[in-house]
């Protein structure tokens, strides 16, 4: 990942755990609690691809299991991150630019399912069994209505801000025509003007010996006529 992604990604990652643990985990809202941090890496996801995803996803992952007041085992938030930034990422747009709200909320609601799923299904394999006392039905619709909610207030301007550290200011100071296309216009345009330059030589060239040899044949008349003048005296 490039630096601006990297810092970017830091930021709103850590920025998004405090708010995650300092607010919204006191909140005491029935069943889940609304998961921040999973918007933001879906939010960076569309915009970065399936690679970008999966990278911000199980370093947010991560960053969450080691923040207290951690009570799982360490890389099993990562590892259900990791596998739904990647899921999220081949969801991007091939233009890079989302027209419609529906594709964003249903990711943001799959993405809810499919999280607390996961994560219900690495518990159990770890051996941690508290997702059957709250309740895995109870728990996968609060998750995905909370975050649903929240979501419109996240997702668009995290996209936004990657997208604009995306930006290349040189490009945008050109117009946005820095690319091959317009280095190829450029080689043409100085080529013609190279072709026309020449041209211009050329013909001042050809119109200097056309004088020259204008000047030389009146000279030679003009020699000619004073040495018959001579003989004739």
């Amino acid at each position: 990942m490039r630096f601006n992604r990297m810092l970017l990604a830091t930021t709103l990652v850590v920025v998004a755990l405090v708010v995650q643990v300092t607010i919204l985990a006191r909140l005491q809202l029935p069943g889940a609690v609304p998961d921040l941090m999973l918007l933001v890496v879906l939010a960076l996801a569309l915009v970065y691809g399936h690679t970008g995803g999966c990278l911000v996803g199980f370093g947010a992952g991560l960053l969450a299991d080691l923040a207290p007041p951690a009570d799982h085992a360490v890389g099993r938030y990562a590892l259900v991150l990791c596998v739904i930034g990647y899921l999220a990422g081949l969801a991007k747009p091939d233009s890079g630019q989302v027209r419609s709200a529906t594709g964003p909320l249903l990711v943001v609601v799959g993405a809810a399912i499919g999280t607390t799923l996961l994560y219900a299904v690495v518990g159990a394999l770890v051996g941690d069994t508290a997702a059957r006392h709250v309740g895995v039905t109870s728990l996968i619709f609060t998750a995905a209505l909370y975050d649903l909610l929240l979501a419109p207030f996240v997702v668009p301007g995290i996209m936004w801000l990657a997208r604009r550290a995306e930006n290349d200011p040189m490009t945008e100071a050109s117009g946005g025509t820095a690319g091959p296309d317009h280095a190829l216009r450029s080689f043409a345009t100085a080529d013609s003007l190279l072709g026309t330059r020449t041209s211009r030589a050329g013909l001042l060239g050809r119109s200097y010996r056309t004088k020259s040899r204008a000047g030389r044949l009146k000279a030679g008349r003009l020699k000619a006529g004073r040495i018959k003048g001579v003989k004739r005296l």
